[in-house]
């Protein structure tokens, strides 16, 4: 399953972890930064269906959770 919001799309970024206190050049590790996701039951126009939401779409208001 693909940890993707599916209200707006945000998925995995990829990148490099650096920090000041290794003393080498090629000391980098490359990491995954995530979104935060939430399973919701959410009010699909007439119907509620589970979702994969991230914060802050639900801090938004761009999700109605089902009741």
């Amino acid at each position: 399953m693909a940890k993707r919001c599916d209200v707006c799309n945000k998925g995995a970024l990829t990148g490099y972890s650096y920090t000041f206190l290794r003393a080498h050049w090629n000391s980098n590790v490359k990491r995954r930064w995530l979104p935060n996701l939430q399973n919701v039951k959410a009010k699909v126009g007439s119907s509620t269906k589970r979702m994969k939401v991230c914060t802050k779409c639900l801090k938004a208001g761009k999700v109605q959770k089902a009741v």
